[in-house]
């Protein structure tokens, strides 16, 4: 990873994201391969003398001290100059907004101020990495959702490097700079959040990185830049993916839902057209969820927005679902998880 980047490990529980962040840290030791900080290997080196702070789900403030005394600990323990120690605490204090409240003990603030102490007393001794194991898991879903966007404000500000644990999709899209997916002990894929999003390297990226329409089927050859696969009961046309299949070979052809166009009348314009049924239509706020079965019996998911007008639909009424052939990408064949894997996936996370 680079340094000053934000860069999240995204996998479900098992997949080995928190054990390698331990040997980032020095708990673990790796049986193979070099762990290098700043262009040293840390390998051998015991943790309290890399130069990296861990921020834990469960912050460990000292609750006898005030935030300021919490937060001077690391240069006192470091035996700084009183003069540094000042300028050091009071400068990560407005960094992260606690200036006001540096007197109050921890019991005296929220779930989200007592995140920004535990991260101010991580960086206040100006760490090469800081290290975040899942710190947002205790609050509740409004207040995590507004420390993702203090998180990233903050590690702007300081520039260091955050390596981030997460099982949550919409986190790390949200914060990263770049992504690794991992699976089993494997990393699937690195890239940035929209290349993870628009272009996954597999199925399982394409499945566990927000939702998807996955369809096995047979590539039948490329063809001005697009490779035509026989899916749901017809040929479609996709962009190729970063595996080059042979003609003949097995498939996977992903559209994301939100590029699904629906229609009661055959689309006019030069896009994959498949005519279908509707099974099912689910009112989610911003968009409906729609499900339509293909000729083969596929399921096609749809995500409709307000600003498309559709008269009201019901279950059987016939339909035709498109999109654009560039909302399409072709992967590698694999096993599809079904929904309930995935809630799995999650719920063990």
């Amino acid at each position: 990873m680079g340094a000053g980047e934000f860069f999240s490990m995204l996998g479900p529980s098992g997949c080995g994201k928190t054990t390698t962040l331990r040997m980032i840290a020095g708990f673990e030791t790796p049986t193979s391969g070099a762990i290098r900080l700043e262009g040293v290997d840390v390998s051998k080196t015991p943790p309290h003398k890399r130069n990296v702070n861990t921020v834990f789900q469960h912050y460990a403030l000292f609750p006898h001290m005030n935030v300021w005394d919490n937060v001077a600990y690391g240069p006192r323990s470091m035996k700084k100059e009183k003069a540094e120690v000042k300028r050091r605490v009071d400068e990560i204090l407005e960094i992260v907004r606690l200036t006001d409240f540096a007197k109050r003990k921890p019991a005296q603030l929220s779930g989200g101020q007592q995140q920004r102490v535990a991260l101010a007393r991580a960086l206040v001794n100006y760490p090469s990495a800081l290290l975040l194991d899942e710190p947002l898991g205790a609050l509740d879903l409004k207040l995590r959702h507004a420390m993702q966007f203090e998180l990233k404000r903050i590690q702007r500000e300081v520039g260091i490097t955050f390596i981030y644990v997460t099982h949550d999709q919409e986190e790390a899209l949200t914060m990263s700079d770049r992504i690794a997916v991992m699976n089993a002990g494997n990393v699937e894929q690195i890239g940035g959040p929209t290349e993870i999003y628009d272009a996954p390297a597999t199925v399982f990226v394409a499945n566990f990185i927000g939702q998807a329409n996955l369809w096995p089927g047979r590539q039948n050859g490329v063809h001005d830049g697009f490779a035509d696969v026989s899916v749901l009961g017809t040929t479609v046309r996709a962009r190729p993916g970063q595996t080059a299949i042979e003609t003949g070979g097995h498939a996977t052809v992903m559209v994301r839902p939100e590029r699904v166009r629906v229609s009661v009348d055959p689309f006019t314009d030069d896009c994959v057209s498949v005519a279908g049924t509707v099974k099912d239509l689910t009112f989610q706020g911003p968009v409906v969820r729609l499900s339509v079965a293909a000729p083969d019996d596929s399921v096609v998911i749809a995500h409709v927005g307000a600003e498309h007008k559709l008269p009201g639909l019901r279950p059987g009424d016939p339909v035709h679902v498109g999109w654009d052939p560039e909302a399409g990408l072709v992967l590698p064949a694999a096993d599809i998880p079904t929904t309930e894997d995935l809630e799995e996936m999650l719920d063990d996370s």
